[in-house]
């Protein structure tokens, strides 16, 4: 595995600020790019698929219309909603109605929600990977192995069975149930304190028990369409997102990407061991908790608006720390570029493998990510451990 993290005495004053490369030669840079392009290209390519037939420079045309650009009050009500754009465009005299092409039209209103939500699921779901390896010091915890995907999942399936008027508030549904599991998980680990260890065994035996109630919920749901809607929580899917699903989990995001960035090096002290943190003035177990509720906060933004996608947070932060080091000052940095491009490219072959029929994109994440993990068990000896 890659080495310790970083000397703070080796690094730039940009270093310090964001982890950010200041070297053209750095890894982080390459990643970034190619990561970047990835995005856009599987970005045009499922853009461009639809029931309207249009080439891949008509899509590119449309996502790059004047129109739309050059007119913020249009851009404010697609990322920020109607009302926000009423309010900035009295405000500032913009505009929130342009005439569009058929193909601008269809690509802004229909095809290029379902692109953004999977960047935004993939910064969320990989941020939340990272950090949870962090805390537990084990490359294989995920948001799912600590019972937070489950306890999001589960209260976002009793929402949508029996408590449908609250379908509003999905994001917050969310955080809540990944909060309560992630609880539940920290009274089991609880012994005079916490360990890695027991943070994951106590995580497989919360989200297994969270699961199976998932499973039952489905007897109580009477109406077909609900059924199939759950389904799809637990399968994660993108299908039928638009802009409102852009909106939801918007906000989350950025609110916990940032605090991810800003815990990076409490993450770096963390790896060092438990008895070196503390020598350090470090208080381990209330820094664990308030990094575990950025994660959290980052996961259930993710599955309130794309159900419970797997893999992408336990496979992003292995590859990026595998190419450009353990440091998560500029891991973090990484997650924020790979895992969009994961989930994009996932969600282009989701859409497009079995086309007319349209298969989940938490199944994709899963083909993927088994297979990827059969070939690092086979390679690595000590896998799991930092």
């Amino acid at each position: 595995m890659s080495g310790e993290p970083t000397d703070d005495t080796a690094v730039s004053p940009l270093d310090r600020v964001g982890g950010l490369p200041s070297r053209l030669g750095d890894p982080l840079v390459y990643v970034a790019l190619s990561s970047t392009l990835v995005v856009v290209l599987a970005g045009l390519v499922q853009v461009s698929f639809g029931t309207y037939d249009m080439t891949v420079l008509d899509a590119w045309q449309a996502v790059l219309d004047p129109a739309v650009w050059g007119s913020p009050g249009l851009l404010a009500r697609f990322f920020l909603g109607e009302n926000v754009a009423n309010t900035l465009a009295n405000t500032f005299g913009w505009q929130t109605e342009v005439d569009l092409s058929r193909k601008s039209l269809i690509v802004w209103n229909i095809r290029l929600p379902r692109v953004v939500v999977a960047i935004l699921v993939g910064m969320s779901l990989s941020v939340s990977g990272a950090i949870f390896q962090a805390v537990t010091r084990n490359e294989l915890a995920s948001p799912f192995i600590l019972g937070v995907s489950s306890g999001a999942g589960l209260a976002i399936l009793l929402t949508l069975v029996v408590f449908g008027g609250l379908s509003s508030v999905l994001p917050l549904v969310a955080a809540g149930g990944g909060t309560l599991a992630f609880l539940i998980v920290y009274a089991i680990a609880w012994k005079g304190g916490t360990s890695p260890v027991r943070l994951v065994l106590a995580g497989v035996i919360v989200s297994t028990v969270f699961g199976s109630l998932q499973t039952g919920l489905f007897f109580f749901a009477d109406d077909v369409g609900v059924v199939q809607s759950a389904i799809a929580w637990t399968t994660g899917s993108l299908t039928g997102t638009d802009w409102e699903q852009v909106r939801t989990a918007l906000p989350w995001t950025v609110l916990s990407v940032g605090l991810a960035v800003a815990g990076a090096r409490q993450l770096n002290v963390l790896l060092l061991g438990e008895e070196t943190a503390r020598s350090l003035g470090m208080s381990v177990e209330r820094t664990r908790f308030l990094l575990s509720a950025v994660a959290i906060l980052a996961a259930s933004a993710a599955i309130a608006v794309a159900g419970i996608v797997g893999f992408v947070g336990l496979i992003v932060p292995h590859v990026v720390r595998n190419l450009i080091g353990s440091d998560y000052r500029r891991l973090m940095i990484g997650c924020l570029f790979v895992g969009p491009a994961l989930l994009v490219a996932a969600d282009v072959g989701a859409r497009l493998a079995l086309a007319p029929t349209q298969v989940p994109v938490g199944i994709v994440t899963g083909l993927v990510g088994g297979p990827y993990f059969l070939y690092l068990m086979r390679r690595e000896q000590n896998l799991g451990d930092f």
